[in-house]
């Protein structure tokens, strides 16, 4: 896995103490987080992204807290970091990382027993790039609380220090695969705490 792959991991809040650069399954499995990750703002036809609330609820968190705000800045912003950023929590757009193999196509395992005669492996070939030589097995890497809600790479990715990150919702499991940019793109796409409260810091106190 990319070095800078690995950098992004630790400032959005993940451990990769424990990555070795075996393999990706390897790197990946050991990958772990106590936070959760939130998508930076999009612009969108409707709203730029600087006009949209960067987490749902935040607003309501703001206006809940505002005598805090005015009497200790510093604490009401280490208190709304310590809000957003935990596990478990309510539904807020948020993804939670995963690292959980999903092998429907490799006998032998629980995963195909389950699912066998669910899908053709050559059917998923068409959207997903794996190596011929391999069987495609693939490795969840975060459940998120938006569209789709489950987002993995193929462990036999003919890039595997940067993997195509693929989707799928559990409305259309499978059936329906969207490409969700590289692994690199993936993670860069989430807010670091710091990115959070220069958003939120520039509302509140636009003129300092």
């Amino acid at each position: 896995m990319k070095q800078v792959i690995l950098e992004r991991i630790k400032v959005l809040g993940g451990n990769v103490d424990k990555v070795e650069g075996k393999s990706l399954e390897e790197d990946l499995k050991v990958i772990s987080f106590n936070t959760v990750l939130y998508p930076k703002p999009q612009n969108t036809p409707w709203a730029k992204s600087d006009e949209q609330e960067p987490i749902a609820g935040i607003g309501d968190f703001v206006e809940e807290n505002r005598t805090l705000f005015k009497a200790d800045k510093a604490r009401f912003y280490d208190q709304m970091l310590a809000h957003f950023y935990k596990l478990p929590q309510e539904p807020q757009g948020q993804t939670v990382f995963m690292n959980e193999l999903f092998t429907p196509f490799t006998e032998g395992t629980a995963t195909f027993e389950e699912w066998q005669g669910e899908w053709e492996e050559a059917d998923w070939r068409q959207t997903i790039k794996a190596k011929d030589s391999e069987v495609l097995e693939v490795m969840f890497i975060g459940h998120s609380y938006s569209y789709p809600d489950h987002l993995f790479v193929c462990l036999a990715d003919p890039n595997p220090e940067n993997p195509q990150v693929y989707g799928t919702d559990h409305e259309v499991f499978f059936d329906e695969i969207s490409l969700e940019g590289t692994l690199e793109e993936y993670f860069n796409h989430f807010m670091t705490k710091e990115e959070l409260l220069a958003i939120v810091k520039a509302k509140l106190e636009p003129d300092e």
